[in-house]
């Protein structure tokens, strides 16, 4: 039997008619509280920009530092930032303070970005995302570690700096990396030491070799180093009293959820990069995916308490095991009160039956 964490994975996918950013922070930080009363151990946000998906929250560490100010005991997820968009100074810094803040509770992870408007916006080119990506990974750590650090990349240089704040854990704070699509990002991953940050759109099954991918190189750059790998899951998950209830609720937000995704990476309709292998038609896959698809093959959790925790089980069989998962409760501009009631049953039933898997 092997102990799994259990957390909230936030990502803002409101319109202003269905949710304003003030209201939907309000209900966040609401939710984020009542998780630590319920027994999660993590919290967890996104960046992104210019669309509803995502584009209410261009700061992660922000939200993350409100979440410090009301909270005492969960960990803090970056889920995630994105490196391409910022630099390593400015990125270790505003990390290692929300460290502090928090008295040393701060998780970061990174993603490579995938959406072709920032990029276009920023001025930035998508082909070289992979390169740029690992750059400012390694600069990160090296600055939250090292003093006098100097660099010369293609994408930012510097000499001698010294990093301030410096983190508040040490050596610094843990290190994840977001892999979707692309193989060789789950073996860089596990090469570096990285946790790994998946999110199982459809098919646990179609994961399970990608994860084999990180595990072997993870071994195999760092068997005799202590550290182990280590996968966190990020799912929409409904529970409600009924099968039939989770089903009206995961029917109708989860086609919010997919339909405003759908938008933001519609450009991948008629768009080809060779760092993103496999991301043309991304957009007229979501159009097409149909929400009773997405919970009944793994990729959401929605029933009773009872249906959850068979699911949560097949799940993490089929996937190979996973160290922590992390739902998304509030998916498709949820209201409170039925993200609220999800939340209650979960941590109140559910929860005590799934902490062994």
């Amino acid at each position: 039997m092997v102990s799994v964490r259990f957390g909230l994975s936030f990502l803002p996918d409101c319109t202003p008619e269905t949710k304003s950013p003030q209201a939907y922070f309000s209900d966040a930080l609401e939710l984020s509280v009542q998780a630590e009363i319920g027994g999660l151990d993590s919290v967890k946000m996104t960046e992104h920009y210019l669309h509803y998906y995502g584009g209410y929250c261009p700061s992660p560490l922000g939200f993350l530092s409100a979440v410090a100010a009301r909270t005492k005991s969960v960990r803090l997820i970056t889920g995630c930032v994105l490196p391409v968009f910022h630099h390593p100074i400015q990125l270790a810094a505003e990390a290692a303070q929300v460290d502090a803040i928090s008295g040393g509770r701060l998780d970061v992870g990174f993603a490579r970005a995938y959406l072709p408007d920032e990029f276009d916006a920023l001025g930035l080119e998508m082909d070289e995302s992979t390169d740029r990506f690992r750059e400012s990974i390694r600069a990160v750590q090296r600055i939250w570690t090292e003093e006098k650090v100097s660099e010369q990349t293609p994408f930012f240089s510097y000499r001698d700096v010294t990093g301030l704040p410096r983190p508040t854990q040490r050596p610094h704070p843990p290190m994840w990396g977001a892999a979707v699509r692309t193989p060789e990002s789950f073996t860089w991953l596990g090469t570096e030491g990285l946790g790994l940050l998946i999110t199982p759109l459809i098919s646990p099954h179609e994961f399970r070799d990608h994860l084999t991918l990180y595990r072997d190189a993870f071994q195999a750059a760092h068997a005799d180093s202590g550290l182990r790998p280590r996968v966190a899951a990020s799912l929409p998950l409904v529970v409600a009293d009924t099968d039939e209830r989770a089903a009206e609720i995961a029917e109708t937000y989860l086609r919010r959820y997919l339909d405003v995704w759908a938008e933001a990476v519609s450009p991948w309709d008629k768009r080809e990069s060779s760092a993103y292998r496999g991301y043309s038609g991304f957009g007229w896959m979501l159009r097409g995916l149909q929400p009773a698809k997405l919970y009944t093959e793994g990729g959401a959790i929605v029933g009773s308490p009872a249906t959850v925790v068979e699911r949560i089980r097949a799940f993490n069989d089929h996937i190979g095991g996973v160290d922590q998962i992390l739902w998304q409760i509030d998916f498709g501009a949820m209201p409170l009160p039925e993200a609220r009631r999800t939340l209650e049953l979960f941590c109140d039933k559910v929860l005590p039956e799934v902490k062994k898997l």
